[in-house]
C-alpha cells in the first residue's frame, strides 16, 4: 500500500499544467497537482495555505515573487491512519536576496494557519443536523 501522499501547488512562472484555479494574489491563478484522497487533501490544505501566505506576506514586505511552488507530502500509519507529519519544500523565483526570501519563509512558517492547526492538533467529530 502506498502511504505517501504528495501534492504540488504552483503560481506564476512555477505553475504547472495541473488543474488551474483562480487566485486573488496571482493574476494567472494557481495550479494544483493532487489525487483526490483524504491524505492528499490534507497535504493540499497545507501547501495551498503556505502558497497563499507567501503571496500575502511577500506583498507586505515589498517582495515581488515571480513564481512559487510548494510541495507537501507525508505518510500515514496504515493501521490507525495517524499522520506521520507533513513536510513542505518551497521553491521561489524572485529578484529578492536570499536573506529576504529566507526571512519571508520564516515568517510564513510561523503564520500559515493550516500548518499551525495541523501542528497543534484538533479533535474532529461528526455532527448530526
Amino acid at each position: 500500500m502506498d502511504d505517501r501522499f504528495e501534492v504540488v501547488v504552483g503560481a506564476g512562472s512555477l505553475r504547472s499544467d495541473g488543474v488551474q484555479f483562480p487566485h486573488r494574489w496571482t493574476p494567472g491563478g494557481v495550479s494544483v497537482e493532487a489525487v483526490f484522497t483524504g491524505g492528499h487533501l490534507l497535504h493540499l490544505a497545507a501547501a495551498g495555505c503556505v502558497l497563499n501566505d507567501l503571496s500575502r506576506e511577500a506583498d507586505a514586505l515589498g517582495i515581488e515573487l515571480y513564481g512559487v511552488r510548494v510541495s507537501a507530502a507525508g505518510g500515514v500509519d496504515p493501521q490507525t491512519w495517524q499522520s506521520s507529519g507533513v513536510a513542505y519544500p518551497v521553491e521561489l523565483r524572485s529578484s529578492a536576496t536570499s536573506d529576504q526570501l529566507n526571512n519571508l519563509l520564516d515568517i510564513v512558517d510561523d503564520v500559515a494557519e493550516v500548518p499551525r492547526a495541523i501542528r497543534a492538533g484538533a479533535p474532529v467529530r461528526r455532527v448530526t443536523r
